[in-house]
Parts: structure tokens; C-alpha cells; sequence
């Protein structure tokens, strides 16, 4: 399953380890007072329970095209089934993604399934506003890893990245309407609908309506801290 962004990157929607296991650097050694970092450069791989979150190589494509070519899995997502080629294209934009240098840029982390070492996934952070201290995630899986409470898990991970390292206040979500199994895990996730917006924008040649999810800060932490 996946989900469409509105911003028009390939960013995704989808579906539960409940702590992290890594940590992630930034460019200062903690938050400065007014919770504001001038960027983000984690060191890789992020760990969680079973799941690896690292840039892109290019020995992902094999991994990548395996769900990049799946209907299933981009029926939400802004771009049409990919054949070799065209996943290899994208592949090369999401090599230099692995940190964050000014607002308006995308964090895009495969998700590797450790026991194996296969990559079943995209993550991803927007750094939207620095004065606002805003993001946005996506995620999508495979179909053969989904219900498995993995996408949960990277999701989780990269909420506390934004939240503890990035120092952002709030993080939003945005999808399809249609896409029930995504607001589902984002509820789960603690997320809360903030808005539903009709026909929004032409997707896919048809008008589509979204759901805005959104996290704060201190709802973040109250949870994590329970």
C-alpha cells in the first residue's frame, strides 16, 4: 500500500516496533534554546527492532523494482508502475538524500530488513519550514512486508528524528482519501486528522480528495514518555 503527497515528490503513505534502537547526529551536539538545528546529518544505519533505515545505494534497484513495479503498491503514489529503467532514474535522484541541508528538502531512506539485508521500503522526512519548525513524512512498502507492523516501525523512527533531531514541532501526513489502510496506521501511530479537502487536486486523471494527519511535538513526547 502507499500514499500520495500533495508536494509532487514520490513521497508515500503507508504500514510497529514501539522504541528505537540508534540515535542520529546533527550538525550541533544538542538543540539550541530556541529548538531550531541548522540541518540534519544522521549517522547511518538508523536501528530499530528489525529494520535498517540508510541512504540509497545503487545496488537497491533490484530491491526497489521488486514494489516500484507493483500496481498494489502505487496506486496512491504520484508516479505510474516503473519498468528497470525508469526505477533506476529514480534511484539515482534518492542517492544524494541522505541528509538535510535547508529547508524544502526531502530525507529519502531505504528501509532494509535487517535478517536479510532486502530493502522493502521507503521512509521519508520533509524538512518544511525552519522558521515554523514543520515536516511531512511518506513511507510505502512492498506488498509481501506489509501487516507485518514493519512500516509502523520505520515510521516511528523517523518521528522521533524529526522531532528530537531536527527539533520540528510539527509533522504532517497528507493522502488519498481512498487510502483507508495508511489513515488507519497513521491513527495508530498517533497522528490526528486535521483536515479533508476535496477534490484537491487531479490525480491519476481523475479529482482526488486528502486527509491532513498531523503530529505535534508535545503530543510526541507525552506518548513516548507513557
Amino acid at each position: 500500500m502507499g500514499g500520495r503527497v500533495a508536494s509532487g515528490h514520490e513521497n508515500l503513505v503507508v504500514g510497529s516496533g514501539p522504541g528505537r534502537l540508534g540515535c542520529c547526529l546533527t550538525t550541533l551536539d544538542s538543540l539550541p534554546e530556541d529548538g531550531i538545528v541548522p540541518g540534519l546529518h544522521p549517522d547511518y544505519p538508523l536501528r530499530t527492532e528489525r529494520l535498517d533505515l540508510r541512504p540509497h545505494r545503487m545496488d537497491d534497484l533490484d530491491d526497489l523494482y521488486a514494489f516500484h513495479s507493483r500496481p498494489e503498491v502505487v496506486r496512491y503514489t504520484p508516479w505510474p508502475v516503473r519498468d528497470r529503467e525508469q526505477t533506476r532514474v529514480a534511484l539515482e535522484t534518492k542517492l544524494s538524500q541522505g541528509e538535510l541541508t535547508e529547508p524544502g528538502q526531502w530525507l529519502v531512506l531505504a528501509i532494509e530488513l535487517r535478517e536479510t539485508g532486502t530493502v522493502i521500503g521507503e521512509v521519508l522526512l520533509k524538512w518544511a519550514s525552519e522558521a515554523d519548525r514543520q515536516g511531512e513524512i511518506g513511507f510505502a512498502l512492498h506488498t509481501d512486508y506489509q501487516g507485518k507492523g514493519l512500516a509502523a516501525e520505520a515510521a516511528r523512527e523517523v518521528l522521533r528524528v524529526g522531532f528530537e533531531d531536527l527539533g520540528l514541532h510539527r509533522i504532517v501526513a497528507i493522502l488519498d482519501d481512498r487510502n483507508q489502510a495508511s489513515a488507519q496506521l497513521l491513527e495508530r501511530l498517533g497522528m490526528r486528522r486535521e483536515a479533508h479537502h476535496i477534490h484537491a487536486l487531479k490525480f491519476k486523471g481523475e479529482w482526488a480528495n486528502e486527509y491532513v494527519y498531523a503530529l505535534l511535538e508535545e503530543d510526541w513526547r507525552a506518548a513516548t514518555s507513557s
